[in-house]
């Protein structure tokens, strides 16, 4: 008997509650983390921001604006939020680590440091080889590689190349440990750096490291024991 598909009674204006939530739950005390929700709920999806009136938080959530003042605190210091003022208003907007949905920021705004790392966060966690929640120390190693001027395509033919290698390995072997932290990558930052190849090279790698990660999708999700190759990516 097949399970019975559940269907939600509202098809829009829900929220993906997920791990980064979770995770938001754990740091927060209740009133600062029902702000949170809140913010969650009517942030506009493409950039987790949202116009910051306090007045209008603490009529909608029976707060008094101190509190509200007090709970905004709480979410800057504990880095789940930032706040950009405005004359007599503004907007809060919900750090990379806490927004489950991919931004979309116009190229532009890379030159911004949380976009920056929001670039490195994306291109790092689409690999099926890496498992991570990205970390505190993942957001200061990228923070790093943007303060020592690296460009998002440096680090983006760094990851691919990484990711190829890993990837190579694991079908090699047939099986393998997976990418945990953004380090991994830290010394082909430089080795990218010194590379006198052709932007033809790293189309290549990129399209090479597709090509092995849907054969790993498809191994593994089969089950099945997998071929040796002897395929490298070097």
């Amino acid at each position: 008997m097949s399970p019975t598909r559940l269907e939600l009674k509202c098809p829009s204006g829900w929220f993906a509650a997920g791990r980064e939530v979770r995770f938001a739950a754990t740091l927060l005390s209740d009133s600062a983390f029902k702000l949170f929700v809140w913010t969650c709920l009517h942030a506009e999806r493409n950039s987790g921001r949202l116009r910051l009136v306090v007045a209008d938080l603490a009529r909608s959530l029976q707060k008094t604006e101190r509190e509200i003042d007090l709970c905004i605190q709480e979410l800057v210091r504990a880095g789940v939020c930032r706040v950009q003022a405005s004359g007599s208003s503004g907007s809060i907007q919900i750090q990379e680590r806490f927004w489950p949905y991919q931004r979309n920021l116009p190229q532009g705004d890379t030159d911004d440091a949380e976009a920056y790392v929001a670039a490195i966060r994306r291109v790092f966690l689409r690999h099926g080889c890496v498992s991570s929640s990205f970390s505190p120390a993942d957001e200061r190693l990228a923070a790093d590689w943007r303060h020592r001027g690296i460009p998002l395509e440096r680090a983006d033919r760094a990851i691919d190349l990484g990711v190829a290698r890993k990837y190579a390995a694991l079908l090699n072997n047939g099986k393998g440990s997976p990418i945990t932290t953004l380090s991994y990558f830290e010394n082909l930052i430089d080795e990218v750096g010194r590379a006198d190849v052709s932007p033809d090279y790293w189309r290549h790698v990129k399209h090479r490291t597709e090509q092995f990660q849907r054969r790993w999708r498809t191994l593994t999700a089969d089950g099945r024991t997998l071929p040796m190759p002897t395929e490298e990516t070097k």
